[in-house]
C-alpha cells in the first residue's frame, strides 16, 4: 500500500467513526420519552357527541330545533315562520301559547 492509499483509508475510517458518533448522538435526542399517564375518567369529561345536546323535550338545539308548546313538536323557528307566514320574531310568542 502506498502513502496515498493509506491516507485515503485513514480518512475513510475517521469519516465512518464521525458518522457513527453523530448517529448515536442524534438517536439519543429523538428517543421516545415516558408515555403520558392515561387520564382517569374522574378527572376528564367525555367529549360531547354530535347531536348529543338534546333538551328536556328531546329537541336538538345544535340543529336549530326548539320546543313549540302549541304544536307539541320540536320546530325550527325559521321554518315554522315560513310555514305560518309570520315574522321569525313572532315564533316565540306563537309557540309560548299552548293549544
Amino acid at each position: 500500500m502506498n502513502l496515498l492509499e493509506r491516507l485515503l483509508a485513514a480518512r475513510a475510517v475517521r469519516t465512518l467513526g464521525a458518522t457513527l458518533v453523530a448517529a448515536v448522538a442524534l438517536g439519543a435526542c429523538v428517543a421516545p420519552g415516558t408515555p403520558p399517564a392515561p387520564a382517569s375518567s374522574a378527572t376528564s369529561a367525555a367529549p360531547a357527541m354530535p347531536g348529543g345536546d338534546r333538551d328536556a323535550h328531546g329537541c336538538l338545539p345544535s340543529a336549530g330545533y326548539q320546543w313549540c308548546a302549541r304544536t307539541a313538536r320540536c320546530e325550527r323557528p325559521w321554518e315554522l315562520a315560513k310555514q305560518l307566514g309570520i315574522a321569525a320574531e313572532g315564533v316565540s310568542a306563537y309557540c309560548a301559547a299552548p293549544r
